[in-house]
């Protein structure tokens, strides 16, 4: 009996280890209640660093596109959401955002402090890792600039060159697979509107769509790599039927 009450005592305690351990290694509302919501205190946490890296490789061609300004905009509702304060925390992770894409500088720096701060955890490392690289194929092709800055932010973190080029890989590979619509009619029934829509119906549904299947930095933790490409190509199809409706408006 005291041995079967010793066990059961035993089996608590690393329940709650694992409940403890896992609140933390996640990020919900839960993991992030008593966080205390400041400029300050966003940009030293793991989430803040991100955006700041974020920025850096959506500027690092030299402008950020039309399909990056949305999918960075749907990504601050993502992250906000899960901290108290929504509202003010998404106009401090756009303050952030403003500030750190036309700095290059501090690249280094940003990655080494995110770098320190995951580096027992390898899934957040693949998971931050992988949506930079995603953010760069998002238009289609990674410039040499970007490649650069995501090569500078993968040995600051210290990520596997290995799993680095295997993720790089798989994602120019899908991206070559996805070929353009060639008929106007398949870009309509992709959108789910008609060629009677005025552009403001059209631009509705665009967003509606690409908001539903955008990558989710915070959905998508503890999924593989085959979720981020899935949710690119989806997006990359959403972006190219709208590119076409546009161009065969004009």
């Amino acid at each position: 009996m005291g041995n079967l009450l010793l066990l059961a005592a035993i089996g608590a305690f690393f329940y709650w280890i694992f409940k403890s351990y896992a609140k933390y290694t996640t990020y919900s509302k839960e993991a992030f209640k008593n966080f205390s919501v400041s400029k300050e205190s966003l940009q030293k946490s793991e989430l803040g660093l991100f955006i700041a890296l974020v920025a850096k490789v959506a500027k690092a061609d030299g402008r950020v596109d039309a399909l990056e300004a949305e999918l960075v905009g749907i990504m601050f509702d993502d992250i906000s959401a899960v901290f108290p304060e929504p509202h003010k925390t998404k106009e401090i992770l756009k303050e952030i955002f403003n500030e750190h894409k036309n700095r290059s500088h501090d690249l280094r720096e940003i990655a080494l402090t995110l770098g320190n701060a995951i580096k027992r955890d390898k899934n957040k490392q693949h998971q931050f890792m992988g949506f930079l690289i995603q953010l760069a194929f998002i238009d289609g092709e990674v410039s040499k600039s970007e490649e650069e800055v995501l090569a500078s932010i993968a040995e600051a973190l210290r990520f596997d060159p290995n799993a680095y080029h295997a993720i790089f890989d798989k994602f120019e590979k899908m991206v070559h697979n996805i070929k353009p619509k060639a008929d106007i009619n398949d870009a309509y029934k992709i959108l789910g509107v008609n060629e009677n829509d005025d552009m403001n119906t059209i631009k509705k549904a665009y967003r509606k769509l690409i908001r539903e299947y955008h990558p989710d930095i915070i959905k998508s933790q503890g999924k593989d790599d085959a979720y981020m490409q899935e949710a690119t190509a989806k997006t990359q199809e959403i972006n190219q039927a709208y590119e076409m409706i546009k161009a065969h408006r004009k």
